[in-house]
Parts: structure tokens; sequence; C-alpha cells
């Protein structure tokens, strides 16, 4: 528990809207993941999050956040390992169809096994396969922490980049 909880205190109750909080996040310049894996059934499931951060180089960590409401909640919450896939700046399609709802997102995609069997996207730029060391819920959403075991990455791809709710490539300055 932190220092100001333990102590009785809390924060004072928001002064904005929901609207302008999403607003204001999207302010905020992301990259653009699909985060995958394989169920022990052995369905796919796969998901577009732009919530994907480094959190340690020792151990090498990683997090990302799913809504607790979230079809694949079960999912990734049960499974051992999944796979975090940075998108390349020519994904956009990719990502969009992975976002989407009552759609087949796997048909067609092209992808190879990793080592724990979460699919590797074809063409991206950065790969982390992750064992899923923990989680926490907060708020709406549950933070996963991921164990990386492996990662690659494309020198010389560029990203796919996200802010104020549209796609933009990355082009050096």
């Amino acid at each position: 528990m932190s220092p100001a909880r333990s102590a009785g205190l809390t924060a004072r109750p928001p002064d904005f809207s929901q609207r302008e909080f999403r607003a204001s996040l999207g302010m905020f310049a992301t990259g653009v993941t699909i985060v995958t894996a394989r169920t022990a059934t052995g369905e796919l499931v796969g998901l577009t999050a732009s919530s994907f951060n480094s959190v340690s180089l020792d151990p090498p960590l990683v997090l990302w956040s799913l809504g607790r409401l979230a079809g694949s909640m079960a999912a990734f919450s049960n499974g051992q390992h999944y796979a975090i896939n940075v998108l390349a700046a020519d994904q956009q399609a990719l990502a969009e169809r992975f976002a989407s709802r009552n759609t087949d997102r796997w048909a067609g995609v092209s992808f190879t096994e990793g080592i724990s069997g979460a699919p590797l996207l074809a063409g991206a730029a950065a790969t982390f396969e992750c064992f899923n060391r923990s989680q926490y819920a907060e708020g709406d959403h549950v933070i996963f922490v991921g164990e990386v075991e492996r990662c690659g990455h494309r020198a010389d791809a560029s990203p796919l980049l996200y802010h104020g709710g549209k796609f933009y490539a990355e082009h050096p300055l």
C-alpha cells in the first residue's frame, strides 16, 4: 500500500469528464501493438493495444493493460505466455482489424509460432515473447507485467504511431 493510502489520504474527485480525460490522453503519441496468445485449447487470441511500456531491464519486464470487460480477458489472465508485436508503419490495416469486433481477426494473417506458442506477426517492427509474470487490477483495467523470454526487432522498420485518434508513420526529423 502506498504511504498516502496507508495514511488515509485519497485523491480529489476529478474536475473533468471522461471525454476530456480520453482526449487529453490521446495527445500522448504512442506506438501500436498487437498482443497475441494461444489458449490451452489452441485458439488464437489477439488485440490491438497502445498501452505498452518498458518496466525493467534486469529482469527484462514490460507491461500492457486490458479492459476488465474485454472478451479476451480470460484467455490472457489464465494463460502463461503471450507475445507483444510492435507494429511497423505499413501495418495500419492490421491494427484496425485487431481493434474491431465481429471479424475474423486471423483470416489471412501471416505469423510464426513463438517459443511458447504465441503468434509472432510477420512484418512487425519488434516482438516480445513474455511469461505472464503478474497482473494488477486497477480501475477498469488489468495491468499485465510480462517477463520477456525472447525479443527481436527489424532495425530498418519505421513504427506505426497513434496520436489524437489518428495513425501516423514516423519520419526522422
